[in-house]
This record gives C-alpha cells, structure tokens and sequence, in this order.
C-alpha cells in the first residue's frame, strides 16, 4: 500500500495536528484547575528535562504535578534561542512561566523541586522573585539522599576513611528517618547529628539517645569508627556541613517528586532524545505526554483471574538487588478518537488545500534566528577545508616514506 512521501507528512502533520492537540490540552488542563480551585492550599512538584544531556540541549521542557491528585496542571518548553542560546538558564526560564501561568489560577502555597540553585534563589523568602506570594519551597527526599550518600562515597574513597563506606546506607536510611519524623529544625538537627555518636558505638549522649533496641553484643557487622580518627573527623565534615544544615527546613515536609521522573521517562516515548524536533512539534509531542498521563494517572491495579494483583520483578545493575511492582490495568486511549476528530475538522474547515510550503508561527522560536552564533560559509568553502581523518593517516605515511 502506498504512503505519502516524507516531505508530506511533516507538512500534514505541521499543518493539522499542531493545533488541535493544543486545544485538547488546554480543555483537559483547565477541567483539573476547576477541581482545584476549591482547595485554600495546594502543593505542587516541579522538575525541568533536558531534550539532550549536557550543556548541548536545544529544548527544556518543565512538568508541575499537583500534590495529592498527581495530575500535571502544567507544562511548558523552552527553546535555547528563547533564553539567548544560553542552555544554563533554560530550566529557570520554564519555572517563572510556570509561575507566572499558575499563581493567577490556583492558591499555592508550597513547591517542591530539585535543588536547583536558580530556582532556589526565585523562591527565598527574603530575597526571591516570589517572597510576596509567601510560598514555602521544599526540596525533593529523593535527589537530597542521592546527593548525600554521593559525598559519603567521594570522603569514603580516601586513605585511612574507608571505614566510612560500611555505613553509607545506614546513614542515608537515617536522613530518610530524621525527615520522616522531625517536626522542627532543632529536633531534626539533634536526630540527625546521633549518627556521629552511633557510629563509635556511643548510644546514649548527654542532648539525647539512639532510638533503636538495645544492641545485642557481637550483633554489629560493620566496624565501629574510632572518635577522633581521620574517617570519623570525614564523616563529621559531611553530617555538620553548614550548607547541608542550612537545607534542613527544606526537608521537614517529606516531599518528593518520584512521580515526575516517571513522567520523564515516560515522555521518552513521545519525544526521544535520541531524534531532531522543529520547535513546535516538540512542544506537541510533550502535550501529547501529559494528556496521556493525566487521562491513565488513576488505573487500578491489574488482578489475573483468581482476583489477586499481578506483579513484576525488577533487577537493579547499581544494588544488585531484585524488587517488585505493582503491574496496572492496560491503557485504553479513549481520547484518541477525540483528537482525530479535531485534526480531521481542521483539515476539512481550511480553506486551502495543503500548503506546499511550511510557514513558521508568530511564536515559533526559529524566527530569532540560528541556533550557531555565526552565518554558515557556502558549502563549496566547506568543502575544499575538509579533510577527514583518514586523510591525515595517509598524508602522514607519505611524509615519512619521503
């Protein structure tokens, strides 16, 4: 059966889909605003993506899910020419849009994210952009355990304090704890300096005492780090670092946006960072991801015949470990005849035919030009400076037979 050419298609799909997949997402998003416009506090989890790793990428692309319905109530993208080619800024771009879009329309009163420094400095509340609003910024468990254990490693790694590398996870599992059960700044800091007293096997100290069963003798695996000694001054450094303490009230909430790199990995199916988008249709193919998310967020869990749930095992390469999860009931993309309807009454409702050529938006960021600072030489210049590698290998062999 025949196809239309290649050259067709993204011109169908430029001229057509664009917009009624716009108009679908700004219908579904605005039916959860209305849901939540009832609520005097809401919680929202924020995360930026990168289109490409590094500082290399073109697009960012910034997902708020609300805190207890975990539907998406916003998503944005943002072209590198739209922050003057600067990739570095892309991410807080997206956040005050973010903003700037949600404030107007719902009573937030916390945000949690990422620890990114940016967005950080937006949201301090005595010199950030949005101190008026009063909103308390909370940072994400998660990516605050990951950072610490990555330190334990990195002063674990030195001569004389490998000692340290034995009781990563017990530390990290007692920062989950301390953030789980602190109510204020003052008893997270006192729970949490008890793991410098632990680890030497000091239980009981003159603020305060270990919290586990009495310790039975011989119990204890891993060695007892000596006070005093070159890996208990490392690990001293890490837990009382005046930076990571000054984070603590970030941590008294339990926040964490688990929830958003699901959605980060599935937006890998719609938009693959592994292909070449126009502007446009990036920001689409994302829209398409979170319509697709919302309408699947609240499947029920999958049961075979006798009624009990279905799961799946899961191996991790970093852990060694095997884990299980819940499998869901199966898609079923009830919106898609949706669409199709809107795309085929855009087709029907133009006036012309296709266009044959692709003309770019008002909003669409090509018009500010190249992605290159500077205007592409002619080809034929191009050409006559090239030499490939293999040429150089050659051209070298022939200096040295000469």
């Amino acid at each position: 059966m025949g196809m239309v050419s290649e050259s067709t298609f993204f011109r169908i799909q430029d001229a057509y889909c664009i917009e009624p997949v716009q108009e679908y997402w700004d219908k579904t998003r605005a039916e959860v605003l209305e849901s939540l416009r009832q609520k005097d506090r809401v919680v929202v989890l924020g995360d930026g993506r990168m289109d490409s790793p590094g500082h290399c990428a073109q697009f960012c692309t910034y997902t708020t899910i609300e805190q207890d319905s975990r539907d998406i109530v916003h998503i944005v993208s943002v072209d590198k020419r739209e922050t003057n080619r600067n990739s570095v800024i892309m991410e807080k771009e997206c956040f005050i849009r973010t903003m700037e879009a949600l404030l107007p329309e719902l009573a937030i009163k916390e945000v949690v994210t990422d620890a990114h420094p940016q967005i950080s400095a937006l949201l301090n509340p005595e010199r950030g952009k949005y101190k008026a609003w009063g909103i308390q910024h909370s940072l994400d468990i998660w990516h605050a355990a990951k950072s610490l254990s990555k330190k334990l490693r990195r002063v674990g790694t030195v001569k004389n304090q490998t000692e340290i590398q034995a009781w990563i996870k017990d530390i990290v599992n007692h920062f989950w704890y301390c953030s789980k059960h602190a109510v204020t700044e003052e008893q997270f800091k006192m729970m949490w300096v008890g793991v410098l007293h632990h680890v030497r096997d000091e239980h009981s100290w003159a603020t305060g005492c270990c919290q586990h069963e009495p310790l039975e003798e011989g119990s204890q695996e891993k060695p007892w780090i000596k006070q005093g000694s070159a890996a208990h001054k490392a690990l001293a450094g890490v837990v009382l670092d005046k930076r990571w303490l000054g984070l603590v009230k970030k941590f008294l909430n339990f926040r964490t946006t688990s929830d958003l790199e699901s959605f980060q990995n599935h937006l890998l199916m719609y938009s693959s960072k592994r292909h070449a988008y126009t502007p446009f249709v990036y920001k689409t193919r994302t829209l398409l991801a979170a319509i697709d998310y919302n309408k699947h967020n609240r499947r029920l869990p999958a049961r075979n015949l006798d009624g009990q749930k279905i799961y799946r095992r899961s191996y991790n390469k970093k852990s060694k470990s095997w884990s299980v999860y819940t499998m869901k009931e199966k898609k079923q993309y009830s919106y898609i005849p949706d669409l199709q309807r809107a795309i085929l009454a855009r087709r029907l409702g133009s006036v012309k035919g296709l266009p044959r050529k692709q003309n770019l938006r008002p909003a669409d960021p090509r018009r500010l030009g190249l992605l290159a600072l500077e205007q592409p030489p002619p080809t034929a210049e191009l050409v006559s400076r090239h030499v490939s590698r293999g040429d150089l290998g050659h051209r070298d062999t022939e200096d040295l037979e000469d």
